[in-house]
């Protein structure tokens, strides 16, 4: 048989579900209150798979969750599935092998609401988050909980998740925003300094990097979580904020002459101290100031100073400024992608709140 033309990783999910899961489970646990979509990892959850996708990872994939209450069904619906579920469905087959599990078996996830989201945050956001819990999280994992469909939910402690990680608390997402500024404040001024001293490749590095800082401050203030590197860009033209970066941020990574660069710069940081004044949060009245006597410009520490000024929780208030969430001070994609290895980070945040 030939495959569904045109089909969609999330679509088939839910035709996948609608025509045989939720059908199967009505037969033979009656009563059942679960969750199904399509959550975790793929590109299909973020809505951005395309024909190259369907090379790996990519199928008859599901997520079915159920509450707290119904965790003694977690290896009854297991077993009913390897037992019950068609060799294949529209062409596809159920059971196929994915790289993180060589076996020909179904990959509909089955865990309880709880479980699921620890494996994928590293934390339990229904058991409450602390500042620590918060800055451990990257967008790509609240993502992978927060942004795929939904078909049904008859849990409810789904949606109660989900809605949690909507955004940061407002005290740590001062604390996160005053770390992105200051990281352009420390860098800018080093573009034009490299350049003047012969070091071109060395310049054009930094400024590709600051552009990928103002991105970041692009989802931050636009309240959207970042994707994974593969996605950031096609996710980024989709804020509201886009169409007035796209143009600075394309001069500050592409332009041939280190002064063009700053302006992308520039330009891009004052958009978005505008979009963060439209938001009602600090915001003095330039973005971007001269760097000492020097003929080159960097970010005023003024806006990072008035985020930080107006956090009140105690804790958040005692970790040292400009360090942010762990995927602003760490890009090792194995200790980004692994929950596990996150939640130790908890304690680096611990530590730095008790002035070790």
């Amino acid at each position: 048989m030939s495959r569904p033309a045109a089909l969609t990783g999330r679509e088939l999910a839910r035709q996948f579900h609608a025509d045989v899961v939720a059908p199967l489970l009505a037969r033979s646990m009656p009563g059942l209150r679960y969750a199904a979509g399509r959550l975790g990892s793929g590109s299909d959850v973020l809505g951005f798979d395309d024909e190259m996708s369907r090379d790996h990872d990519w199928g008859c994939r599901l997520t079915l969750l159920v509450g707290e209450r119904d965790r003694d069904a977690v290896p009854a619906i297991r077993g009913l599935l390897d037992e019950k579920l068609p060799e294949s469905y529209r062409g596809l087959p159920v059971r196929f092998p994915v790289t993180w599990d060589s076996s020909l078996s179904h990959k509909i996830d089955v865990a309880t609401v709880a479980d699921f989201a620890v494996a994928r945050l590293g934390v339990d956001p229904a058991a409450g988050l602390s500042p620590a819990d918060w800055l451990i999280l990257t967008g790509q994992s609240v993502l992978e909980v927060t942004a795929g469909p939904v078909f049904t939910d008859g849990t409810g402690e789904l949606a109660q998740v989900r809605a949690t990680l909507r955004w940061y608390p407002r005290d740590v997402e001062r604390y996160v925003l005053a770390a992105g500024w200051q990281r352009l404040a420390q860098q800018m001024p080093l573009a034009g300094r490299a350049a003047d001293r012969g070091d071109e490749l060395g310049s054009r590095l930094i400024s590709a990097q600051l552009a990928g800082d103002l991105v970041w401050l692009a989802f931050a203030l636009s309240r959207r979580w970042l994707p994974y590197a593969k996605w950031r860009g096609t996710a980024f033209r989709a804020l509201p904020i886009a169409a007035d970066l796209a143009g600075p941020l394309s001069t500050a990574a592409t332009a041939p002459d280190w002064r063009e660069r700053e302006s992308g710069l520039a330009g891009a940081s004052e958009v978005l101290l505008a979009a963060q004044r439209a938001r009602g949060l600090p915001a003095p009245a330039a973005a971007v100031v001269p760097f000492w006597d020097r003929p080159y410009r960097t970010v005023d520490d003024a806006i990072q100073q008035a985020l930080l000024a107006g956090i009140t929780d105690p804790y958040v208030a005692r970790l040292p400024a400009g360090i942010g969430s762990v995927e602003q001070w760490a890009d090792n994609t194995d200790v980004l992608a692994d929950a596990t290895r996150r939640r130790t980070l908890r304690a680096v945040y611990q530590a730095w709140a008790a002035g070790v």
